[in-house]
């Protein structure tokens, strides 16, 4: 039976809709698919403490802590991150790409602190290799990069469920917050309104918990 059937199959009456939903919170693992993949809910690490202390744990490692800091930093999507090669990076000052979802070609500058953090991670380096490899020298995979985010933003106590689309939102969120042009913003993540983009970020949600917190009748 095909993935779809067997969803279809699943959802055929309420209660095994929540029953379904009751096995995935518990288990985190519903037919094989991880709790990121099946649900997109991850949130934007919205405590700058939050991420400093990430940062702390994540320093042990250079790998790691590049691949948070870039993340955090560009708004990539951890699929295009994953993708970069060495060469891509290598004594740049911008970098460029095609997004894998999307097809389309993108440019942005890198700051001169996560220039310094790639310059230092590369040397002696063969150009030729993924910037990010696993302990077996194969590229790293998406898979690792969540395992590794999960671990350390447990670790620091974060309690809203983190994977690694939270890079791409954490970026979001706190460009908005600096900025406050959510136009700006939209169009660095190519999305078709400016309602989406906050949506994305949670910020719909954030105003929605916060006039519940403010309003008595």
């Amino acid at each position: 039976m095909s993935y779809l059937s067997s969803l279809k199959s699943i959802f055929l009456c309420r209660e095994d809709c929540f029953f379904l939903m009751f096995l995935y919170f518990r288990c985190n693992v519903v037919i094989g698919i991880t709790k990121e993949v099946f649900v997109n809910i991850v949130y934007p690490i919205k405590d700058k403490e939050k991420i400093a202390q990430m940062k702390k744990i994540l320093s042990t490692n250079k790998r790691n802590l590049l691949l948070f800091n870039l993340g955090i930093n560009s708004g990539l999507r951890v699929s295009d991150i994953l993708a970069l090669d060495i060469k891509d990076v290598k004594d740049k000052t911008f970098i460029e790409l095609r997004e894998q979802k999307t097809n389309k070609y993108k440019q942005f500058p890198i700051n001169e602190k996560i220039q310094s953090d790639i310059k230092e991670f590369i040397q002696n380096r063969n150009i030729n290799e993924p910037l990010f490899l696993s302990q077996k020298d194969n590229r790293l995979s998406r898979v690792q990069a969540y395992k590794i985010l999960r671990k350390a933003a447990k670790e620091v106590g974060i309690d809203v469920h983190i994977g690694t689309h939270s890079l791409r939102k954490t970026f979001g969120y706190h460009h908005y917050k600096q900025f406050n042009n959510i136009a700006l913003l939209q169009r660095i993540f190519n999305h078709s309104t400016p309602a989406v983009t906050l949506r994305y970020i949670g910020l719909f949600q954030e105003e929605i918990n916060d006039s519940y917190k403010k309003f008595f009748l």
